[in-house]
């Protein structure tokens, strides 16, 4: 898709009429070949990998997005060089610490998903900290996903439904669809309604699998230190194009 050349002012729909999706997920992919293509170390990319975000968070919030989910650190990502590793949980402390008083002074919700119990302690409890500081507010809910794996997420849900099972507070004709979200980690908050990649990659990576089972997807072909007001702007642009059927039809269709 073709993105456009200048940001545009987001701080209402850019057409009459058009959608702003309540739930957006992005997989912020490309830092490292960002950084690479310049001759610049992984590291930088990271580094302004957090500026983008930060660009994102605020347009999402003057568009009307009530929730905006960031793929920062899958399950999968420990298989990188212990020094990158390193890098990028110092980055995570560092927004974490910079920015958050400036996301709850916005009324921003930090909500975290993922396994917890393996992280460091200093992380765990910034993530903890950042949770309770904002759980009040009610502007834009920002669910952070890190050392999230979707299939890891699912399996969990199907292991604590099959222990009520066991111990006889359930039935196995009882278990439904609705019965497997609400034991996932983002239990509460609607399924997504738009999924962004950048980078140019087409795939889910293991995010969201079960979530987003009627998103739409939109992949845009630059690495995520560029994503910008005009980025998202294009990738929302795509998504009012869509006609979102649900598996069903649309009043002018045919059968």
């Amino acid at each position: 898709m073709t993105l456009p050349a200048a940001a545009t002012d987001l701080s209402a729909p850019a057409k009459p009429g058009a959608r702003v999706p309540a739930h957006v997920g992005i997989i912020m992919d490309g830092n490292g070949r960002w950084a690479t293509s310049r001759g610049l170390p992984r590291v930088e990319g990271h580094r302004r990998g957090v500026e983008a975000l930060r660009r994102c968070v605020r347009a999402a919030r003057e568009i009307g997005i009530r929730y905006l989910t960031i793929y920062s650190f899958s399950s999968e990502n420990w298989s990188r060089p212990l020094s990158e590793v390193s890098e990028l949980m110092s980055l995570l402390k560092l927004f974490l610490r910079h920015d958050l008083a400036e996301l709850h002074a916005a009324g921003v919700r930090i909500k975290v998903i993922g396994e917890r119990e393996s992280l460091a302690p200093d992380i765990r409890n910034l993530l903890h900290e950042a949770e309770q500081l904002t759980c009040r507010n009610g502007g834009l809910t920002l669910v952070v996903a890190f050392n999230y794996g979707s299939r890891q997420e699912i399996a969990a849900a199907v292991a604590r439904i099959a222990a009520d099972a066991a111990a006889g507070r359930i039935r196995p004709e009882d278990v439904s669809v609705a019965m497997i979200s609400e034991r996932l980690d983002t239990a509460g908050i609607p399924d997504p309604d738009l999924i962004i990649r950048t980078s140019g990659e087409q795939r889910l990576s293991n995010f969201l699998l079960w979530q987003a089972a009627y998103a739409e997807f939109v992949f845009l072909p630059i690495y995520w230190p560029d994503f910008d007001r005009a980025a998202l702007a294009a990738a929302l642009d795509e998504f009012n194009r869509r006609d979102r059927r649900f598996g069903g039809i649309t009043k002018h269709a045919g059968a």
